[in-house]
């Protein structure tokens, strides 16, 4: 691996001079070390041009696959230094929304705990404005909400954007239709989530919007319930995109559907943490977890 790990410091150096400075061994060694390499992979890394080194194809090929090692060696190193760093019970707790609780955060731990098995998480939940009160008071390490703040001494990192869609059973006599449109919603019956989320202020805001006095049968606090109740009354829903994409893959006995106005209607799901916190090991690796998974989510 240190051959690897040289080879790849003299590439991004452009010069073994430099690099045998900045890794702190003797030129004539490092030498040595790229010939072995070299040797054992019957192939040629290097062409001299001057004073500096460039690579040749084979060698370029090489340094994709060095990064890769670097970065299973350094990805090894971390989970090594945690496993023998569980007897000091490393932990981390973060308080969700009730919306991210069930539209966000299952998906997110398991993205993190895949990277980290041996951190111990726990999970408060509550409003929006109860989520950002903890974090402000310390009493949850980060906040997970499905909103953009801003709040003196606090971080807001935005994640993704999150609009609302309209949900059917396939029976429902507005599955097969082509085109929904507002006018549909107007007599809709519907099941909604329960009142004083920002999901819940959201619809309320767009139905406003747009003049709908809706038909309300249910309000309920959780999606799943929701998501049963829609299919066995036959009634209609509006869920987050975030929620109903990754059920809708594993349920067919529901109907998406898709329409400007809704689409229109955005809100950002972000992380909140206080300015000191990515002086925190296991609070920076969680950050890093969530960008990069929803970077590739959203690609």
């Amino acid at each position: 691996m240190e051959h690897w790990y040289s080879f790849a410091r003299i590439v991004e150096l452009s010069s073994l001079n430099k690099a045998s400075r900045v890794l702190n061994i003797s030129q004539p060694a490092l030498s040595r070390q790229i010939m072995k390499l070299e040797e054992e992979l019957e192939v040629k890394l290097f062409t001299r041009k001057g004073k500096r080194l460039e690579l040749t194809r084979a060698g370029e090929i090489c340094y994709e696959h060095a990064l890769k090692f670097i970065h299973l060696q350094d990805q090894l190193m971390r989970n090594l230094k945690q496993f023998k760093g569980s007897d000091k019970n490393i932990s981390f707790t973060i308080g969700a929304s009730l919306t991210t609780l069930q539209s966000t955060l299952p998906d997110l731990l398991s993205a993190h705990l895949n990277r980290f098995p041996m951190i111990d998480v726990k999970a408060s939940t509550g409003k929006t404005h109860e989520i950002v009160t903890m974090v402000k008071d310390r009493k949850v390490d980060i906040g997970l909400v499905a909103s953009s703040i801003e709040v003196n001494g606090l971080i807001c990192d935005p994640l993704f954007d999150d609009h609302l869609c309209l949900i059917l059973p396939i029976g429902h006599p507005y599955a097969n239709q082509l085109t929904i449109t507002i006018d549909h919603l107007k007599s809709l019956p519907l099941i909604l989530f329960s009142r004083g989320t920002w999901y819940r202020v959201l619809t309320d805001e767009w139905f406003q919007q747009y003049d709908i006095y809706p038909n309300i049968k249910m309000e309920i606090d959780s999606f799943e319930a929701i998501i049963r109740l829609v299919v066995s009354c036959n009634a209609a829903t509006l869920l987050p995109q975030s929620y109903v994409r990754a059920h809708l893959e594993e349920n067919n006995e529901l109907v998406i559907c898709h329409f400007p106005e809704l689409e229109a209607m955005k809100r950002t799901t972000s992380l909140i943490f206080p300015r000191d916190a990515m002086d925190n090991e296991t609070v920076q690796s969680f950050v890093h977890t969530a960008k990069t998974y929803y970077s590739y989510q959203n690609e």
